[in-house]
């Protein structure tokens, strides 16, 4: 691993960020341009389409993994292309400074959505849990000083439903207060247009949106998404046993795009109905990248329909456009983890326009699943000394220390092992410690550093780094061709966009052998995370092929078996067993990924040009005592 610009400034960075004008989704089909406009667009599209590939000149194509140029050499080729690249050394510094476990672990590729915290600030903190029991206590043993820290925050399930919760609020934290604070102020959205309302995840987020809303008799759910998503799946699935009527987009082979035609007959077609409808839409598949124009959500709003936003897979700060003043959904749905590449556990926020809470249904006292409080952990130390101060006429309880759920800690091997924990006890006054336990969270406070981060960067730099990145990665997919082939067979297969300025920092594709067979993106994805690389698997579904492509459609496509979604770590309960599709590997860049990430990407997939690639690999796991290999 090559050090960062930020620690040796002799070296090379791999890394960077770079000033360019803010990429704009447009969608040729539903804008009207001038015909000056088209050209420049088109001419602006040819040198960046240029550019990219001349970033692996004087090669056109490589047949053999170890032929591969050097990384320095690859990055200086692409420096040139990019002269801006490399204008900035900021985004370097805070990959060197505060996420330094990218450097020494997996290389993430398989993370979106937006990371509250930094790994260094994470290392700052060692948890330790206390509960409250009934019987006899007796001195404790010393704990570890590590073990005396707080995880940042855990989260509680209240007893509400989503249109209480939204009109009349409740009792809020100061620590919930600080962070609704800090994450709208993030998103650039105003507290008087919008209400924040904490989820346990993205999955429960969009199946309390499908319970709470209030559809008409027959009413309808058009959804926009070329592939299979869980929280989604949930969302129809609740929307069926309310009678709604489910409507999909499709996506034209090859390139994926929407059928604008059949999209633009679905939408207007609520005018005439005049019932009230949900139009669930992303401003860009969070697998193949494709983008989408804000417009639909406008010709949406135009035509009756409630709109809701997915915006887990935007990049951070992306919401703070020109698009998000002038459309403003009904509905948006967001995800914050709590460390770029690191544990995933975090929660989900869902905003709802104020103008919009009669839409939602007034269900009384049915609660609603998923709504959660953001509840504030104390040191050990702490609690002994206010325990201390109890009152020694009251029979005391007992405070024991238990092992968490992994949700209460920040990474999995800081959990404190079963030894350190078990049957630990003190002597507590139950009543007394609540009323210092409500003191202390008046009192608490936190720094959300990864937000920090990204605000720091802006808009455009995270923008910009994205799309150069994706682009060369793009690029170096497609020079991978098997030796011997005569039309010259290529390794990977990529689904959605290919080289384009506008599209979002996500791939996905699939690996085919010399013979032109498949090989399962399950078995990929296995194989990369045994070299340290993170990818997902995904499945592309509602794609429409022309009858010129009928052919190309039967070899293609595939059924979601039981079998494949087990294998995909998909939900048996939520997915259609008869959907065909397609299987794919996906890789996502987030903000601090550096070339050298996308460099040992493809490097890694290069191998595949050896035949006997995945059989060496069997071998060499039997050779580590490994002796069963499933694949």
């Amino acid at each position: 691993m090559q050090p960062s610009c930020a620690c040796e400034s002799s070296q090379i960075c791999f890394n960077g960020c770079f000033p360019s004008p803010l990429n704009s989704y447009v969608d040729s089909h539903n804008t009207s341009k001038s015909s000056t406009n088209n050209v420049t667009a088109s001419n602006s599209n040819s040198d960046f389409s240029t550019a990219t590939s001349s970033t692996l000149q004087p090669y056109s194509q490589f047949t053999n993994h170890e032929s591969l140029p050097p990384l320095q050499e690859l990055y200086i080729n692409f420096s040139k292309a990019f002269p801006q690249f490399s204008n900035t050394s900021q985004v370097d510094r805070i990959r060197a400074e505060d996420y330094y476990h990218l450097n020494h672990s997996n290389i993430c590729f398989d993370y979106t959505g937006y990371g509250l915290f930094s790994y260094a600030q994470q290392q700052r903190f060692r948890p330790a849990i206390l509960i409250a029991s009934s019987s006899s206590s007796f001195p404790p043993p010393q704990l570890p000083s590590s073990l005396l820290e707080p995880p940042f925050f855990d989260i509680s399930y209240k007893s509400v439903n989503l249109h209480s919760q939204v009109l009349y609020g409740g009792h809020e934290s100061e620590l919930e207060s600080k962070m609704r604070e800090r994450i709208m102020t993030f998103m650039n959205i105003s507290e008087s247009d919008y209400t924040l309302v904490f989820i346990a995840n993205e999955v429960s987020a969009f199946k309390l949106v499908a319970d709470s809303f209030q559809f008409q008799s027959n009413g309808d759910l058009l959804t926009v998404y070329d592939h299979n998503s869980e929280a989604l799946n949930l969302m129809i699935e609740s929307c069926k046993k309310q009678g709604v009527h489910i409507l999909s987009a499709e996506f034209k082979w090859p390139n994926l795009g929407i059928e604008w035609k059949k999209l633009k007959k679905m939408i207007m077609s609520r005018r005439e109905k005049k019932k009230r409808g949900l139009f669930v839409f992303p401003l860009h598949s969070r697998v193949t990248g494709m983008p989408y124009s804000y417009i639909w959500m406008s010709m949406a709003q135009e035509n009756g329909w409630h709109v809701l936003l997915d915006a887990c897979a935007l990049r951070p700060k992306e919401m703070d456009t020109l698009g998000m003043s002038m459309f403003k959904p009904d509905f948006m749905i967001c995800s914050f983890y709590q460390v770029f590449g690191e544990n995933p556990s975090g929660f989900g926020c869902l905003f709802v326009k104020k103008s919009s809470i009669s839409a939602l249904k007034d269900s009384g006292n049915v609660t609603s699943i998923g709504i959660v409080s953001l509840v504030p952990a104390f040191r050990l130390s702490q609690q002994r000394e206010e325990s201390a101060i109890g009152d020694e006429e009251n029979e005391p309880k007992e405070v024991t220390v238990v092992e968490p759920s992994l949700q209460q800690y920040e990474i999995e091997d800081k959990v404190p092992s079963s030894s350190e924990i078990e049957e630990l006890s003190i002597p507590l006054d139950s009543s007394n410690s609540r009323r210092r336990l409500g003191t202390a969270n008046e009192s608490y406070g936190i720094e959300c550093r990864g937000l920090d981060h990204a605000d720091s960067v802006g808009l455009i730099e995270i923008t910009s780094r994205a799309k150069y990145l994706i682009n060369w990665l793009v690029n170096a997919l497609i020079s991978l061709k098997h030796p011997h082939s005569k039309n010259g067979l290529s390794l990977i297969k990529i689904y959605g966009p290919k080289i384009n300025p506008h599209r979002g920092p996500i791939v996905s594709f699939n690996i085919f052998d010399w013979k032109g067979e498949k090989v399962d993106p399950a078995l990929v994805q296995k194989l990369a995370d045994r070299n340290n690389i993170s990818l997902s698997c995904a499945f592309l579904q509602n794609i429409r092929f022309s009858d010129k492509n009928e052919e190309e459609r039967q070899r293609a496509l595939e059924k979601l078996s039981s079998y494949k979604v087990q294998r995909l770590g998909l939900s048996m309960k939520t997915h259609n067993h008869d959907e065909s599709g397609i299987f794919v590997v996906s890789a996502a860049l987030g903000f601090l990924t550096n070339f050298e990430d996308t460099y040992r990407l493809w490097a890694f997939l290069s191998r595949f040009l050896d035949a006997d690639f995945v059989e060496k690999e069997k071998w060499r796991y039997m050779a580590l005592n490994q002796t069963t290999i499933e694949i």
